[in-house]
């Protein structure tokens, strides 16, 4: 008996049939009869899930479905000659396969048997093809013990390499489904795949059954070069955007035989120990054994915007759903904050993105907003110019025409009317844009940042090593009442030396500074090499230059226990072993915060009570250091007794401060001027003391000039998000900030209405660069989760590419616009012309051949062109474009149509003269062709732009693309004219000087009119 698990969503519920598994007929079977029953409105079988989804009429059940659904299955398994049904099997529990719990709460599975009894599984595990997979057990409803039993592992030193390996062979390596890049052969075939092609296929039939042989020849030819060019357009984009997947691989942090070990993201393997830190990519699906403070950011799966606090204490219910399992972290996430240790228990497809991947199928690369617009306008244009084609066809039967001559015309028209490769132009257009970028070492990862480049009106800058060149030196220390300056290797108090060994306090300060601190350190020779953050590392290089040996300090000290900042705390503190059985306490950072857990403070070797006036002191020097654009922290100490646990971080003992400076990056300053000039608006977003940001602030002219207003972001979280949406357009620096305010930031601009832009390199600017319309991450200094959820890479650091990626982003925008302009305009003309000559009883001045021709000779070669254009003088000093406006606007509509009526009455003047001299008949065709097709190249010039034009004063750059496609189009234009069978095809008639010079003047004063009519720059 088949019972459901729980209630679905009202007229959809999902089954599994495990016997659909890489059936695909039982899929057809299933989809055939079901659909075919009255109670079902829908329904959609998937093999590589083995789900049946089923939409059905009101008044049914779940139960009533599941019925039917047996008994379709029943009848398949008697069709194959197998027993009509098996109990072994027990219904599948919902927390199988989370992911889709999460998206359709509420669905009940359907289990199905195997033939030659198995033995029976466990009711909390999948079953398929009689192998049991523990893949996808419910690992929220297990405690710790029970999974790290489960996988044969170890709480402290995780897997065997052994252990490793065999199950990266038993179970696969951690990759997710990938859809295969589109075939050569598939690209070529749906070149044929369309409306314009069906067309001309029975255009070319209607030829042939008319005897017209020859132009059927020419109309297929026509659709050969089509394909042709749209075939190595699009497979030259298609290699470009399937390169994109490369750029990044994620790597993870696991132990093994007791080893912090790292590894790529493929060879994480099931029942390692993954170390979740700050910024750490979620590598598998894991269930925590540990955590501290661990916060993870799961937009990427639930759609939940702020992170999320896990915890690997409780035991949940089978029926939790996938957002509020607090014990699990899954695949594609980031951990924000905090710590923690998980057991990874499900890999590539198994885990719940992977799930996600199969369900929705990935097939192809979807569609950019730009290349959906732009299909949208050629469908819209389908409409009206085939409306306009019937009008043509009508009248043409009015006035006597043959039947099948005007379908052949018309059917021809309607062709040369429709700009087909709109959507291949943009394609095209946008993975040349990508190569463009990499040769000035801009990645693109995302096939649709390019365009929202273009549309960037807020960058938000993170400080330190993007702003900054990530390189801290120390430069000031003040400990007990003495304040130290450090000069390369000596360190100054007054007007003289000081021997650091005879400073108690500044020995202790930078002792806890080696303690304090998660830098690895290694030894070669004399030298040490520091693996670890800027700040960190700079604070080990001044207790060097101090005298203190690194190794020797921290091996006296064994490291206990860590706590490190997190999203409600700005210090870090480590607790170590003492020779004498007690505890040290070693604590660094936020000055105000570390002072207010201290006590004490230590002056001349002596630990005294810490007075009102000395906190005093303390702050008004933290003032003066972070005013100098000084970067700085507190440190404190304590020895606890070896009972006291080691959560204790009060009554600590007060050492010092220390500042240190970050240089700012040569050429930000004017980088920043640029960005203005661009109407582009610039925050700066920064963990520093407000002081110290708003020197930088200040010193980059982020307000242009204007008071600088600086935020302190200790209390953003507590803020109402209408206010602080309205601030956060008024803000030109936010200081100590933690990853989750960036988000907030972010996503505070964004719901104001901007296109914003986030720079950074650190792991910290993990989910602001996810959040943000396009994230920028550092290629070479930034952390490897930085480049992985970032949109743009710059690869060299070099933030100065920034403004040539907007540059080009704008560019490739603009460009397709043109390339669009161009188009609608000569296509247009086509119809004009057509149209006025039918209504004023002129006859068709042109074949169907003839527009073919001009079809092929105008649309392709000049429209690529165009879309190759360098960028315009002023394209960085325009304000960015409207995001939500469309590519062509109700203006852009009115110019090109009266840019194409001019085209339009000119060929027809010249038609006129044609007639007058000779009468209707192929000279003066001949006559309206040549001037039709000179005039439509020659609107390319004029599609160069909608400002600058052949009579402005400022010229713009030469486009040696357009030269060339112009040259070799007028080139083909003369051949038709010299070479006799060309032109007996097409029907054309010798031309005289007269005729020459009456063409010739056609075919430049509508490029005169057009031009003349632009507004002045």
């Amino acid at each position: 008996m088949i019972e459901p698990i729980h209630t679905a969503i009202k007229g959809r519920a999902r089954y599994r049939v495990r016997e659909l598994y890489r059936s695909e007929a039982l899929q057809n079977h299933l989809e055939e009869h079901l659909s075919r029953m009255d109670v079902v409105r829908q329904v959609s079988a998937s093999r590589l899930t083995g789900t049946v989804l089923i939409h059905f009429n009101s008044g049914n059940t779940v139960q009533t479905i599941a019925s039917l659904l047996e008994q379709v299955v029943s009848g398949f398994r008697q069709q194959r000659g197998l027993p009509a049904s098996e109990s072994s099997p027990a219904p599948e529990s919902p927390g199988k396969n989370s992911l889709k719990s999460a998206l359709l709460s509420g669905i009940p599975f359907l289990g199905s048997g195997k033939r030659n009894a198995a033995p029976k599984p466990k009711a909390s595990c999948l079953y398929i093809h009689g192998i049991e997979d523990p893949r996808l057990k419910p690992w929220h409803t297990m405690d710790p013990d029970s999974v790290i039993k489960e996988w044969g592992t170890s709480a402290v030193s995780g897997l065997s390499r052994e252990s490793a390996q065999a199950n990266l062979k038993k179970y696969g390596t951690n990759t997710l489904p990938e859809s295969e890049p589109r075939s050569r052969w598939s690209i070529l075939a749906e070149q044929f795949k369309s409306f314009p092609v069906a067309l001309l296929t029975v255009s070319a039939g209607i030829s042939v059954a008319t005897g017209g042989v020859a132009d059927a020849v020419v109309i297929m030819g026509v659709v050969v070069i089509n394909a042709v060019i749209g075939f190595v357009t699009e497979n030259q984009a298609e290699r470009t955007i399937e390169s994109l997947k490369s750029l990044v691989r994620p790597g993870a942090q696991v132990m093994r035989d007791g080893v912090l070990t790292e590894v790529s993201m493929e060879e994480v393997a099931l029942g390692d120990l993954l170390v979740l830190r700050p910024g750490s990519y979620i590598a598998a699906d894991s269930r925590l054994i540990d955590s501290t403070n661990l916060t993870v950011d799961e937009s990427s799966l639930t759609g939940e915007s702020l992170p999320i606090a896990k915890t690997h204490l409780p035991i949940l219910g089978e029926k939790t759903p996938l957002a509020d399992r607090l014990n699990m972290v899954y695949m594609g996430t980031l951990v924000t904050g905090g710590q923690g240790i998980a057991v990874v228990v499900a890999t590539g497809k198994s885990t719940e993105i992977g799930q996600l991947h199969l369900l929705v199928g990935e097939a192809t690369v979807p569609e950019t907003p730009m290349e959906r617009q732009l299909t949208q306008i050629g469908n819209q244009l389908v409409l009206i110019s085939g409306a306009i084609c019937g009008i043509v066809f009508l009248m043409g039967l009015a006035r006597g025409y043959g039947l099948l001559y005007m379908l052949n015309s018309s059917i021809a028209l309607a062709v040369a009317a429709v700009p087909e490769g709109l959507p291949a132009v943009a394609t095209t257009t946008l993975a040349i844009g990508i190569r463009k970028m990499r040769d000035h070492k801009v990645l693109i990862r995302h096939l649709d940042a390019v365009e929202t480049l273009g549309a960037i009106q807020t960058i938000c800058f993170d400080k330190t090593g993007t702003v900054t060149q990530n390189r801290m030196t120390v430069q000031r220390i003040f400990a007990g009442d003495k304040r130290i300056e450090v000069a390369g290797t000596l360190f100054s108090y007054g007007k003289g030396n000081l021997r650091p060994e005879a400073c108690r306090e500044l020995l202790e300060l930078l002792r806890v500074s080696i303690l304090c601190s998660e830098s690895d350190i290694a030894k070669r020779g004399d030298e040490y090499i520091l693996k670890g953050s800027s700040t960190e590392n700079a604070l080990l290089a001044a207790a060097v230059k101090a005298g203190l040996n690194l190794g020797e300090v921290r091996s006296q000290y064994p490291l206990l226990k860590t706590k490190l900042r997190s999203e409600d705390r700005n210090f870090m503190g480590t607790f170590h072993e003492c020779s004498t059985g007690e505890r040290l306490v070693a604590v660094k950072g936020s000055p105000m915060e570390v002072l207010a857990m201290c006590e004490w403070r230590m002056q001349d070797g002596e630990r005294i009570a810490l007075t009102e006036e000395d906190r005093q002191a303390i702050e008004v020097e933290n003032e003066r250091m972070a005013g100098d654009a000084l970067r700085v922290l507190g440190f404190a100490t304590a020895v606890v007794g070896g009972n006291e646990g080691l959560d204790w971080l009060s009554g600590l003992t007060w050492l010092g401060l220390v500042g240190m400076a970050d240089p700012v990056r040569e050429g930000v300053k004017e980088l920043i001027g640029l960005f203005h000039q661009a109407r582009i608006e610039t925050i700066m977003i920064t963990g520093d003391q407000s002081p110290t940001a708003y020197a930088i602030g200040r010193d980059l002219n982020l307000s242009r000039g204007e008071p600088l207003e600086i935020m302190d972001s200790s209390h953003l979280g507590d803020m109402d998000a209408d206010a602080l949406r309205a601030l956060s357009q008024r803000v030109h620096v936010f200081a100590r900030v933690s990853p989750a305010n960036k988000l907030q930031i972010v996503q505070a601009l964004q719901k104001a209405g901007r296109v914003v832009a986030m720079t950074g390199d650190g792991i910290n600017d993990g989910p602001a660069l996810k959040a943000a319309d396009v994230g920028v991450a550092m290629g070479h200094s930034g952390t490897d989760i930085a480049r992985e959820v970032a949109d743009v890479v710059l690869e060299n650091d070099n933030l100065e590419t920034m403004i040539v990626a907007v540059s080009h982003g704008r560019t490739i925008y603009s460009n397709i616009r043109k390339a669009l302009h161009f188009l609608l305009s000569t296509n247009f003309s086509e119809i004009m012309v057509m149209f006025a000559a039918g209504a004023l009883g002129l006859g068709h001045p042109l074949t169907a051949m003839q527009l073919l021709w001009i079809n092929l000779l105008s649309d392709i070669f000049p429209g690529l062109a165009l879309a190759l254009e360098p960028a315009e003088p002023d394209v960085m000093q325009r304000p960015p474009r409207d995001p939500h406006e469309p590519i062509i606007k109700a203006s852009d509509f009115k110019r090109l149509t009266a840019e194409s009526a001019v085209i339009s009455a000119s060929a027809l003047g010249t038609y006129g003269y044609g007639i007058m001299r000779y009468g209707m008949g192929a000279n003066a065709s001949t006559i309206a062709f040549q001037s039709l097709t000179l005039a439509q190249l020659m609107h390319a010039v004029s599609c160069r732009s909608e400002k600058t034009g052949i009579f402005s004063k400022e010229k713009l750059p030469p486009n040696r693309y357009l030269n060339l496609a112009l040259g070799g189009s007028l080139a083909l234009q003369l051949l038709t004219m010299i070479v006799p069978g060309l032109r007996g095809l097409l029907g054309l008639t010798p031309v005289g000087l007269v005729d020459a010079a009456v063409i010739g003047t056609s075919a430049v004063v509508p490029l005169i009119i057009n031009e003349a009519t632009k507004k002045p720059v």
